[in-house]
């Protein structure tokens, strides 16, 4: 059977699957029941299915004629956030519809009978939303032989309407400046004895409001988090820990812009007389196009819905830890296909929902696009 054909004859078992995965949302590295739930269905499907001792991410493979490898990718992890007053996982970034249409992808394949010019890879990724999970899977050895790589990801109405998908996104570098304010105390009717780390923030905070980068590349940081541990009113505070977002759409720019914050951070220490230790952490890339990876996804999109409901590119500010793969190995053919399915409000609002009906035609555009790279007799350097 065709694969394209066997999504057509197995919808409802497309929408239970994501409604299984949506049920099952796990943090970044507790994906136990996701990676579970995976393997059974990939294992008896008759893939051959890898594990880890240290994490909970797969690969899982359809051979080829060759030892050249057409991969695709999909991440597990749920966020941690606040959903009617509580605190718990939960799934507002569509990492369960991602997993879903790349795990019926590779079922649809395995159970066509066909047997593809070169290997198929199907990387289901944990951590994506730590930013840590693709370096795993690199230092595992996910992307060994691997000339094509894809990955999907779910777009709000603003950048992808329902019934429409691009072949790239174009996601911004972002990371997380996480740091520590030493003041000094002392009793609040004698601020002149003490060095006050919430006032030191309240500098670091204007300053980094009037930080300005010459470029016309979208950019923006941001202090998110500032806590102190004094539980007197009457006492200067002597410790204020903070995190700052920035995000700017080129490695460069957020080369420039990290800089910029140093200075900002250095000159908060000497007009406050405060020490400040700071990092940047959760960092990913800013993406990297490649025009052949991206021809093969806008040829599944046409096929599939239609070339009037292809995007030629969807620009995201947000960050993904897709583009680690990229840095890391250039030489890879890769894009993410941003997939239109009417998602209201916002990615990452805990009330995140889509058509599920975008799952049907995300999957046929995932089998066809990695069906195309897969026919080629040569590969892109």
């Amino acid at each position: 059977m065709n694969p394209v054909q066997y999504i057509e004859q197995h919808q409802e078992s497309v929408i239970e699957c994501y409604l299984d995965l949506h049920s099952l949302a796990e943090p970044s590295w507790q994906e136990k029941r996701t990676s579970a739930y995976l393997f059974r269905c990939l294992n008896e499907a008759g893939l051959t299915v890898k594990t880890f001792q240290n994490h909970y991410g797969i690969i899982a493979e359809i051979p080829g004629h060759s030892q050249k490898v057409v991969a695709l990718r999909a991440d597990m992890d749920a966020l941690v956030q606040e959903v009617d007053g509580a605190v718990k996982a939960n799934h507002s970034c569509g990492h369960d519809a991602h997993s879903t249409m790349v795990l019926h992808s590779a079922l649809a394949i395995a159970n066509s009978g066909i047997q593809p010019k070169h290997t198929l890879r199907f990387i289901f990724q944990p951590a994506e939303e730590k930013g840590e999970g693709a370096l795993q899977m690199i230092n595992d050895g996910a992307l060994e032989n691997v000339t094509y790589l894809f990955g999907v990801h779910v777009r709000p109405n603003t950048e992808a309407p329902y019934m429409k998908a691009s072949p790239v996104i174009v996601h911004g570098s972002a990371v997380t400046i996480r740091g520590t304010i030493k003041g000094i105390q002392a009793h609040a009717s004698r601020p002149e004895d003490g060095i006050n780390a919430i006032e030191a923030a309240a500098l670091l905070v204007q300053k980094m409001q009037q930080l300005n980068l010459v470029t016309e590349s979208p950019y923006s940081i941001k202090m998110t988090q500032i806590q102190t541990n004094n539980k007197a009113s009457n006492v200067i505070p002597e410790t204020a820990v903070f995190a700052m977002d920035a995000r700017a759409q080129s490695n460069d720019v957020m080369n420039e812009l990290i800089s910029l914050a140093k200075e900002a951070i250095d000159q908060t220490m000497a007009q406050t007389g405060t020490s400040i230790s700071w990092s940047a952490e959760e960092f990913v890339p800013a993406a990297t196009t490649h025009e052949k990876a991206i021809n093969h996804a806008e040829n599944a999109i046409g096929d599939i819905i239609g070339t009037e409901n292809i995007v030629p590119v969807c620009i995201s500010q947000g960050g993904e830890d897709f583009h680690f793969y990229t840095t890391h190995y250039p030489d890879i053919a890769a894009t993410m296909i941003g997939l239109g399915c009417d998602l209201t409000p916002g990615l990452h609002h805990p009330d995140m929902k889509f058509n599920l009906n975008a799952l049907i035609y995300g999957t046929k555009i995932l089998i066809k696009t990695v069906m195309l790279a897969t026919e080629e007799e040569r590969f892109p350097r």
